[in-house]
């Protein structure tokens, strides 16, 4: 059987009197690739921001390789293995590439504050190592030649790459990727289309993304779920899910062209 790296059981967000979740279930197998869609404001990135931790569900249980996250903060959960970009580009804009992405790899170092603090042999080795291996993603994303830049000074596109890495350097099982494909042309598209396929392969990873764009969610997930106000409506085989009564209502009520795309 396949090991099972994130579940939810019916987690629910209650903001007041509004639910903006009502008891959303899931499980991610390893390796698995699975796209979460519906209209705007169905609840996608509240399921999120509950899977890593920005919110406390308001009933439910959400578990990380076998281990519950009930309490735990978000850099907690990714401890866990688990980590996220955002719908909103989260650079350190200030900071170079490499910076970015070294930060993130920090979390994941054996040596102590003390140690950094007067340069131990343990810290020099751990930032080389570290530094290689974030030159090393940054090339899968032809990004290395950029490494000494402002992460600000990127194109659009690119940013959104570097926040992907910026990911992988916590050496996750799980990445969820909200919205990868936002404000990219189409060439870019085809080309994240790709590298989160090769990434997906290379790192052995569990995939879970959010994205408006169906012909990239078609082109590469296996299965999908599909959420309205808040509600699970459907899931399964992406040719069944676009085929679904309830999800072509749903995308027709809220968004033609999604709902065109779902046809192409």
């Amino acid at each position: 059987m396949p090991s099972k790296i994130l579940e939810a059981k019916a987690i629910t967000m209650q903001f007041g009197g509004l639910k903006a979740v009502e008891n959303f279930s899931l499980e991610v197998n390893q390796g698995e690739l699975i796209g979460l869609i519906g209209p705007n404001g169905a609840g996608k990135t509240t399921v999120f921001n509950m899977l890593t931790g920005v919110y406390r569900p308001t009933h439910g249980e959400i578990f990380v390789n076998g281990t519950s996250t009930r309490g735990l903060k978000a850099f907690e959960i990714s401890h866990l293995g688990m980590t996220r970009t955002f719908q909103n580009i989260r650079l350190f804009k200030e900071l170079t590439v490499l910076e970015n992405v070294m930060i993130a790899s920090h979390q994941n170092t054996a040596y102590s504050m003390l140690q950094a603090v007067l340069k131990s042999r343990l810290f020099f080795d751990e930032e080389a190592e570290l530094t290689k291996k974030a030159m090393n993603i940054l090339r899968i994303f032809d990004l290395d030649q950029k490494s000494h830049l402002q992460a600000g000074g990127l194109p659009y596109g690119e940013q959104r790459k570097l926040e992907i890495v910026r990911a992988l350097a916590t050496d996750p099982k799980i990445i969820l990727l909200d919205e990868p494909a936002a404000g990219m042309n189409h060439k870019e598209t085809e080309s994240l289309m790709g590298l989160i396929s090769y990434i997906r392969k290379e790192f052995k990873l569990s995939v879970l993304l959010i994205e408006h764009d169906m012909k990239l969610v078609m082109g590469i997930c296996e299965r999908l779920l599909v959420l309205d106000h808040g509600v699970l409506i459907a899931q399964g085989a992406p040719e069944l899910v676009r085929k679904d009564p309830k999800v072509i209502a749903a995308y027709l009520g809220a968004d033609a062209d999604a709902a065109t795309e779902l046809h192409a």
